[in-house]
Parts: structure tokens; C-alpha cells; sequence
């Protein structure tokens, strides 16, 4: 068949003189195959299924005569098939080599058909399957960060199982595709045409400006159909394909004759996977010798010279081209043409070549220990597969040769870059390889500053992403309805940063380093803790120590002055307790200023606890004293025998040590430990106490809260007993201070963070215990340094008598006494001696008269100051009233009126019992005598209340009844207002009278003491 020049592909012819140099160095190396000399016969396929079926048979056919499947005349000693360069030219030529049991050895890629090694066993692989190729193209697009491709593949069947198989390995290694194109498949020329300009508007894809990468899945023929579409863009007036093309070493870039003057600029910088390549030595010069001339037995070298240097070596046939002189160089041949260093296929076919030689080799060593092969050659050529899936050797440039199970060379591809020229010279560098063998991830080595970038790029690595790159600080996010590489750039939340390009998620930071503001790395973070060199430390440290010193120097006036009635009249003891308590207190909060640690996290909130407890259980214990000391004042209480020290410092013990075990069981099973918060301020750490047991934490509070709450309403309730220096009415104010302070520090603590909850806990413990410290102290501070006359025995002795008394009288006492004054007009001088010795100086300065001589005027007088001074003393209540009913006037009169107090109705005539007077100067005689006395009821003053019976039983009811009412008001039965201290009634002085107070008093369970002249039945009280 003659070639012509449409269908010549120069390039091509490499692989024959690839074939031809391995075969001459055979025979020439006594060490291979001695005596034996290797032959080669060489047929083209045409790229045609048909020709390729021809061209094996007549290979297997008797020499010079095309007869298969027959032995006749002299066979050709065929050993081995070396070809083809195409996937489907090597399965057609496999067909018919696998019938006759003839090794092939494709030095192209071959189809990865299911169970090929069974349907064809003597086929050896030259070149890897492409699955490692695909694997490659993925470690590549990852290497440069490219996710966005365009994909091309052959319209057959092999380009559907590449798209099924890629597809998905491109989707799980983050890839996408932009749009696939599938290339006719062509077999000749005029068909290839037709079909493009029918699909032209198909490929302006190609010209998407975000798709700068280019994957295609072809062969030679493929790219003859690129080259054709790129041809004709030229007049089409579209803009240059400045694209990164990445094609797989079925690709080759070739062109056929007519095509040599084309542009080939549209694929510099291209990337190729091609087959293993390593020029062994001369094989350059057997090029360079190489002659039109000089080489015998060549059918080829004819028409590839005629095409390479476009002249005719046979003038009379080619008259429109210029005649070859044999002389031409094969290095000014273009490189798109032909190249004069060893392609990788011619590369696989030289080791093809050696494979063969050096397992008919190993045959021929076999051969010789056993003579009795030398008649039957077939058997020893069918033998020549066992040694190849075994041979194994050294070429002649060092690389190990050999085959691994199923039939594939141990090899792996070279990662090249393509360089065009406007010359049509064409420059391939190798900058990295594709190691099959290396461990995963590892697999592919690539240097890039080696690769030479198209020229629309400026030598700057190309980007090809579906969106711009999301900078460091932002994060991806996946668009709506778009492929997954398609995204959003979105700023990373507080907190997290990105450090790359192109970051699926932010990441958080190490908890000891923070986000910068650009949120691009992890700065360290500050350590902080509330430090003596801040100045909130420095305010809280100087607060403590002051409050101390006013603590200490309380403390050391109360002990100066102990022997002072003011301190000794409020329990000594306790007060020293509850002074050093609060002094502990204020000292404790330094425990919570400085680093936290292992020593002073378990002792801050124990410590604090149980230093609290102690203060709030001394101001319980003292309110309690004073309770009890005021119950046991009634007449047969049994609180008396809890009246004392022991009882006080058995509150003191039970209620610290109560709130000792919470805080020993808090230590031995939550013990609270030196922690860290990076959370609460940004960019800073933390270092805090971690309570460990929020549990046992509040647990500490709540009893210390309610120790306060029963202080409190203790206080709240004893607030008006009598008492010179009653402190009940300081400790209620000093603990509703208390209760504020921590009830408002709950929520603030909660809502704090950081060191400031350090500072809220010491302020709040500070204020709390000034505030005990003050309310409850300071009052006695101003009597002991100020006013100290108001310190004395004397002052003592007035407060518990005339102060009471003026406070505790009411009006109806007073009208008694006045009616006394106006009674004793008629009675001599000696009487109103008497009262005024007794009475008169509790109530007043004036001096009783010393002689029985002095005038009338002068009593008169005195009596009006007495009435006076009487109605300055209204309305004032006592601490306990004794009252009396006695039968001083009385008056035969029906009609009383029952809704005025029966001491405020005008007596025009009175008729008077002067005698029956001394009864009243005997109550108050015994009362003045029992305030003065300090072992009775100290600190307790009492009062009286004197009303008349008139000698009636119904004023007798009424004054009974108004004792027990309300103060100032004659509501029986009713508690309103201020009641009457009432503690006994005394009187009266006739049976009758008694008998009649006795059925009021019975009532009200109020004791009654009578003196009666005659035996009667009366009421238990």
C-alpha cells in the first residue's frame, strides 16, 4: 500500500529506528544470544481495525506470501509481537497473537478491559494501565490547587469508562468539572472535518474564562482533531487559548505533514504523563547516521524523509517539489515532526526488544542441558512466554527491567512540560515523575519552578477555580444549586481563624492563643489574674488592710475599757469574738487577690465560710442573749436555766461547726483547684479557683444566708426590749446591710466574668463585714471616746429608772398621781414627805421638803410642777407594766359612761379614802427599788399602771379590761397598736373587787396577786 502524504505521520518513525538500534546492539553483544542473530519485520496498521488484522497475520504467514493459519514452504520464526501504540490497534493485534500463542508487548496504552490477563495471556504491558495515570492527574490538580476543569474525552467507549472512572475520583479528591466535551472519534480525514464543523458550536467552552485547565482523555488521533478545531478558530476570529492542557501519555503531540506549518503556541506549557523515558547511549548518533541512502531493507525511511524535509527523493514522479540530496539533517527537522532525543515510546520499544532477547536468551542456556529440544522449534518458541513473565535485567543504562504479575512493566511516568515555539521546534522537559510503587500520597514529584507556564499566564502559576480564592480569614461556603467547588467566601466566626487559601472551615485556636484581628493565625493569649500591681488589686488591697486596722483598733478600745458598763453590759465575750471574727474577715480577702494556686484555691472559699459563720453566730448569739434574758423575767419562766455563757457559746460552737463539716466534706470530695478561663475576655487567659462543686459552693452561701436571716429577725423582734445599750435595734440595721450586699451579689457574681468575679467576692465580703462593724460598733465607739459621762454607773442607774418610766407612763397614771396631788390638800404634810422622797426623785430634780412647817403655798406649788412635769411624761410606755387596781375614790353614781377611760372623767366631788393612798406609794416604792438594783432584771426597767375600781364592779370590769387593752385606746379583746406590756395585775383590796378583776384576768391568762380581809374562792392565776 502506498502512503501518501495526507496520512504520514513522521514522527512515528522514531519507534522503528528504536526497534532497529536495540536489534543491532543485540547482535553486536556477544554476551546476549551468542551465534544468534535477532531479525525485525515491520507492517503498518493504518490506524484501521482492517489493516491491523492484516498486518499480524502476514506477520504469522509463510514468509513473502500471505497464507494464515497454514505451515507450508518455510515459516517465519516469529517469537514476539512488539506494538501497537494505540489501545485499540494492541487489542486487535492481541486478538490474533493470543490464538497463536504469541507474546505482544504494547509499547502504547491498552484497553483495561475486565479479565484481560485471561483473554489474553501472552500480553506484556510496556507501559503501566492508566489507572495509575488518573491517579496522577489527581495528585497533580491538588498539587496547584486547581478545582476547576474542563474535561475532554473521545466520543467511544473507552472515553465512557474514563468518564465513569474519573468523574467520581475527581469528586472525592474536591475537584469539579466546568463542562466535558467529547471529541469525535475519526478514522480518516475528510470525515474527521465534517464532524467538527457540524459540532463547532460545542467547543466554545473552551473559551470559559474562569477554566484555565484542560484535562483530555485521547489518543494521537484526538489531537489531530483539536489541531483541526484550533485551525479553523483562527479564521473564526476568536480570541487565543491561553489554557494549561494536561493530557496522559496515550496523547502525543505529533502532527502529520501537512500540518507542520500550523501554530502550536496554543499548548505551551502543557503537561503530559509520558511513558518512562531514558535515552540509552548512541542512540543519538544512530540517528544523526542515518541516510535515505545508507540504510537497506528500510520501507519506511522513503516516505518519512520525503515528508520530514518536504523535497522527493524520485524526481520523476514528485516534479513540483525539490529532490532530497541524502545530506539533510535530522536535527533541523522541526520538533513537532520528529524529535531527535528518545520519545518514551521508543523508549518502551527498545526495552521491549531487550525483554524478548534476554528471554530467548535464557531459552537458548535451557536448550543446552536439554539436547532433545533441537528438533521441535515450535515448542521452543511457544516456551519463550514462561521466560519472560520471569526475566529480569539491568539495561543499558542501569534501570531494572522486568514484569510484575499481570503482565505490566515495573515502571512508573515521566511528568512532562512542553514548550512550543513559533520555529515549530518543540522542547520537552521532564519536571517530575509519577511513582506507581511510592507510598499513597507520595506518589507524585514535581518541581515547579522548573515548568514553563503558557505566556498569557506571565510565568505566574495559574489559577483555576470556580470563584476567587478565599484569602486567609474567610472560609468557604457552598453556593445554592452550584457544583460543591463552587462557593462564597465568608469571614470565619469570632474566635477562629483560616491560615490558607481555600479553607473548607475555619479552625479553632489552641485555648492558650487567640485570633489576630485579620483572623489569620493564633496569637499567645495574656495571662491575667487579679494582681497587687493593677489598681483595682491595689484599691482592694489598701480597703482590706484599712478595714482591718479600724477592726484592730475597735478591738484593743473594747479591751482597753473593759471594765466600762457599756462593755460589759452587751456580753464581753462575744463582743471580742465578733470583733477578731470581722478582723479575720477582712484579712481573708487577701487570699483572693494574686495567682491562684494549689494552697490558696481549697483555702479562699473555706476559709471565707468559716470565718463568716463564726461573725454571723456571734451577733445570733448576742441577739439570743438578750431574748432570753428579758423571757426569763416572767414570773415562773423556765427560760432562766438557758440564761447565760454556756448557752451563747453553744450557738457559737453548733454554727461554726456546722458550717466547718459543709466545708471539710466540700474539701474531701470536691476539692476546688487552680483553673484557667480563656473564654471570658478575648485574647486574654484567666487563671481562676475553680469551685469544682458549684453545689457545695452555694451550699457555703445559703448557710451562711440563713444564719443571717435568723439574726436578723431575731434582732428585728428584740429591737424594743429595754435596755440602756440594747444593741438589737444595730444588729437588725447591721444584717439587713448584710442581707442586701450578698442577695445583690448573687447576680452580679453570675454575671461578672474573669478576675472581676474575684472582685465583686472581695467586695462584697468587705462591705458586709463594715457593716457589721459599723452599725453595730460604732455607736458604742462614740460613748466610749465622745461622750464618755454617758459610760457611768450613774447614767446606768437614771436610763433603767427615769428614762424608762418617762418613756413607759401613760396618761392614766399621771391622772392618778395628779388626783393624789389635789387629794393630799386636805392630808397633812408628813404624807406628801413621804411620796416625794419616794416618787419625786425618779421623776424630777425637785427636792422633797425638809420641815413639816412649810407653807401651804409651798405645797400648792410644788404640786403644780408635779402636774406639769406629770403631763410632759404622757404617753410613754414601758418595757413590762405591773398593773394595779385600787378602790382610792369612790362615788355612788349609775349612770358612767362606758366609752371614756374611767381616769380621764371629771370628779367634782370626790369621795376619797385618803388611806387606802399608801397602796400606790408601796407599788411605786417596790418598783423604784427594783430598777435601781442591778441583780434585778438588769438592763430591764418596769413600769406601773394604776386605775381606780371606784368600789364598783362595773368600773371595776372597765379598768381591768383597759389594763389589757391597747395603749391610749379602750378596745377589749382587741390587738391593735402598741399593747400593754402587762406582766401581773395587782389588787384589790376587798373581796368583791378581787373577784371581779379575777373573772377578767382569768380570761386573759394574766396573773393577779390580791390581798383580801376575808377567805374566797378565786381563780388559779
Amino acid at each position: 500500500m502506498t502512503i501518501t502524504e495526507s496520512s504520514s505521520v513522521p514522527k512515528s518513525y522514531q519507534h522503528i529506528l528504536a526497534l532497529a538500534f536495540a536489534v543491532k546492539e543485540i547482535n553486536e553483544n556477544p554476551n546476549i544470544l551468542p551465534n544468534v542473530s535477532l531479525g525485525i519485520h515491520i507492517l503498518n496498521s493504518y490506524l484501521t481495525a482492517r489493516m491491523t488484522y492484516k498486518a499480524t497475520l502476514s506477520l504469522l504467514s509463510t514468509q513473502k506470501k500471505f497464507v494464515p493459519n497454514f505451515s507450508c514452504d518455510k515459516q517465519n520464526q516469529l517469537i514476539a509481537i512488539i506494538g501497537g501504540c494505540f489501545s485499540e490497534i494492541s487489542v486487535n493485534i492481541a486478538f490474533i497473537s493470543a490464538t497463536h500463542k504469541t507474546p505482544q508487548l504494547p509499547y502504547g496504552s491498552f484497553l483495561p478491559l475486565k479479565s484481560s490477563k485471561m483473554l489474553f495471556p501472552f500480553l506484556y504491558q510496556m507501559v503501566p494501565t492508566e489507572s495509575y495515570q488518573q491517579m496522577g492527574v489527581v495528585r497533580l490538580l491538588q498539587h496547584f490547587g486547581w478545582k476547576w476543569v474542563g474535561v475532554g474525552a473521545v466520543d467511544d467507549d473507552k472515553g465512557d469508562r474514563f468518564l465513569q472512572t474519573m468523574m467520581p475520583m475527581l469528586a472525592q479528591n474536591g475537584i469539579c468539572y466546568a463542562f466535558i466535551v467529547r471529541m469525535p472519534k475519526w478514522d480518516y480525514v475528510d470525515e474527521m472535518i465534517d464532524l467538527i464543523l457540524k459540532q463547532f458550536k460545542n467547543y466554545e467552552v473552551f473559551f470559559e474564562e474562569k477554566v484555565n485547565i484542560f484535562f483530555v482523555y485521547g489518543e494521537t488521533p484526538s489531537f489531530q482533531i483539536v489541531r483541526i478545531f484550533l485551525f479553523i478558530a483562527t479564521y473564526m476570529e476568536w480570541p487565543p487559548l491561553g489554557k494549561v492542557w494536561i493530557v496522559t501519555s496515550h496523547w502525543d503531540f505529533t502532527s502529520v505533514s501537512i500540518q507542520k506549518n500550523w501554530d502550536m503556541q496554543t499548548f505551551h506549557g502543557s503537561i503530559s504523563f509520558t511513558a518512562h523515558s531514558n535515552p540509552p547511549p548512541g542512540f543519538q548518533k544512530f540517528i544523526e547516521e542515518i541516510t535515505p541512502f545508507g540504510v537497506k531493507g528500510d520501507g519506511f525511511i522513503q516516505d518519512f524523509w520525503e515528508q520530514a524535509f518536504s523535497c522527493s527523493l524520485n524526481n520523476q514522479e514528485e516534479t513540483y517539489k525539490e529532490t532530497c540530496t541524502g545530506e539533510e539533517k535530522l536535527e533541523n527537522i522541526p520538533g513537532i515532526l520528529f524529535e531527535m532525543k528518545m520519545t518514551g515510546h521508543s523508549y518502551s520499544v527498545y526495552n521491549a526488544v531487550y525483554a524478548v532477547a534476554h528471554a530467548l536468551h535464557d531459552l537458548y542456556r535451557l536448550r543446552l542441558k536439554h539436547r532433545s529440544l533441537l528438533e521441535d522449534w515450535r515448542l521452543v518458541f511457544q516456551k519463550i512466554h514462561h521466560f519472560l513473565k520471569l526475566t529480569m535485567f539491568n539495561n543499558s543504562v542501569g534501570e531494572t527491567i522486568h514484569f510484575d504479575s499481570n503482565g505490566e512493566l515495573v515502571t512508573g511516568f515521566d511528568v512532562t512540560n512542553w514548550m512550543m515555539f513559533p520555529n515549530a521546534s518543540v522542547v520537552r522537559v521532564k519536571v517530575g515523575t509519577l511513582d506507581p510503587q511510592a507510598p499513597q500520597g507520595k506518589e507524585l514529584t514535581i518541581h515547579d519552578d522548573q515548568i514553563v507556564w503558557h505566556q498569557s499566564f506571565n510565568q505566574v502559576l495559574p489559577v483555576s477555580v470556580c470563584n476567587d480564592n478565599c484569602y486567609p480569614g474567610n472560609n468557604r461556603k457552598k453556593k445554592e444549586g452550584a457544583k460543591f467547588c463552587c462557593y462564597d467566601c465568608v469571614p470565619c466566626p469570632e474566635g477562629m481563624i483560616s491560615n490558607k487559601k481555600d479553607m473548607d472551615s475555619c479552625i479553632n485556636c489552641p485555648e492558650d492563643q487567640y485570633a489576630n484581628e485579620n483572623q489569620t493565625q493564633c496569637i499567645p493569649r495574656i495571662i491575667s489574674y487579679l494582681t497587687y500591681n493593677e489598681n483595682l488589686g491595689i484599691i482592694l488591697f489598701i480597703m482590706a488592710i484599712s478595714l482591718s486596722f479600724v477592726a484592730a483598733l475597735v478591738l484593743a478600745l473594747f479591751i482597753k475599757h473593759k471594765e466600762s458598763p457599756i462593755v460589759k453590759a452587751n456580753n464581753r465575750n462575744l463582743t471580742y469574738i465578733l470583733l477578731v471574727s470581722l478582723l479575720l474577715c477582712f484579712l481573708c480577702s487577701l487570699l483572693f487577690i494574686g495567682q491562684p494556686g494549689k494552697a490558696t484555691c481549697p483555702l479562699r472559699q473555706t476559709a471565707f465560710g468559716i470565718i463568716f459563720s463564726l461573725a454571723l453566730s456571734s451577733v445570733l448569739a448576742k441577739t439570743i442573749t438578750v431574748v432570753l434574758a428579758f423571757m426569763a423575767t416572767k414570773p415562773g419562766a423556765k427560760m432562766r436555766k438557758w440564761v447565760g455563757k454556756r448557752t451563747a457559746n453553744s450557738i457559737i460552737l453548733l454554727s461554726t461547726f456546722i458550717q466547718a463539716g459543709v466545708c471539710t466534706l466540700w474539701l474531701s470530695t470536691a476539692p476546688p483547684f487552680p483553673d484557667t478561663d480563656p473564654h471570658s475576655f478575648y485574647g486574654e487567659i484567666i487563671l481562676v479557683c475553680n469551685e469544682n462543686s458549684a453545689t457545695m459552693f452555694y451550699c457555703v452561701l445559703g448557710y451562711m444566708g440563713s444564719l443571717a436571716i435568723i439574726s436578723f429577725i431575731v434582732a428585728f423582734l428584740a429591737r424594743k426590749l429595754p435596755d440602756s445599750f440594747n444593741e438589737a435595734k444595730f444588729i437588725t440595721f447591721s444584717m439587713l446591710l448584710f442581707c442586701s450586699v450578698w442577695l445583690s451579689f448573687v447576680p452580679t457574681y453570675l454575671s461578672t466574668k474573669g478576675k472581676y468575679m474575684v472582685a465583686v467576692e472581695i467586695f462584697s465580703i468587705l462591705c458586709s463585714s463594715a457593716g457589721l462593724l459599723g452599725c453595730i460598733f460604732f455607736p458604742k465607739c462614740y460613748i466610749i471616746v465622745l461622750r464618755p459621762d454617758l459610760n457611768s454607773r450613774e447614767h446606768i442607774r437614771n436610763s433603767n429608772s427615769e428614762f424608762k418610766i418617762k418613756q413607759r407612763l401613760h396618761s392614766s397614771d399621771l391622772l392618778v398621781l395628779r388626783d393624789q396631788c389635789i387629794l393630799l390638800n386636805s392630808d397633812p404634810f408628813s404624807t406628801f414627805q413621804r411620796v416625794s422622797e419616794s416618787l419625786f426623785p425618779l421623776l424630777t430634780n425637785l427636792n422633797p421638803p425638809k420641815q413639816h412647817n412649810k407653807s401651804r403655798a409651798w405645797f400648792d406649788k410644788d404640786c403644780r410642777n408635779l402636774r406639769s412635769l406629770l403631763r410632759k411624761l404622757q404617753n410613754k410606755p414601758g418595757d413590762f407594766i405591773i398593773g394595779e387596781i385600787v378602790s382610792q375614790v369612790f362615788f355612788n353614781y349609775d349612770n358612767l359612761d362606758f366609752t371614756e377611760q374611767p381616769t380621764q372623767m371629771l370628779i367634782n366631788e370626790p369621795t376619797s379614802v385618803p388611806k387606802n393612798y399608801q397602796h400606790i406609794l408601796a407599788l411605786t416604792f417596790a418598783v423604784t427599788e427594783i430598777n435601781e438594783n442591778p441583780n434585778i432584771l438588769p438592763n430591764i426597767s418596769l413600769g406601773f399602771h394604776i386605775l381606780n375600781s371606784y368600789l364598783t364592779a362595773r368600773m371595776t370590769y372597765k379598768a381591768t379590761l383597759s389594763l389589757l387593752s391597747t395603749q391610749q385606746k379602750f378596745a377589749p379583746n382587741f390587738r391593735c397598736h402598741d399593747q400593754n406590756n402587762l406582766i401581773a395585775i395587782i389588787g384589790g383590796c376587798f373581796s368583791e373587787i378581787s373577784a371581779n378583776m379575777a373573772a377578767i384576768s382569768e380570761i386573759h391568762k394574766t396573773p393577779q396577786v390580791s390581798c383580801v380581809h376575808e377567805s374566797m374562792e378565786v381563780s388559779p392565776l
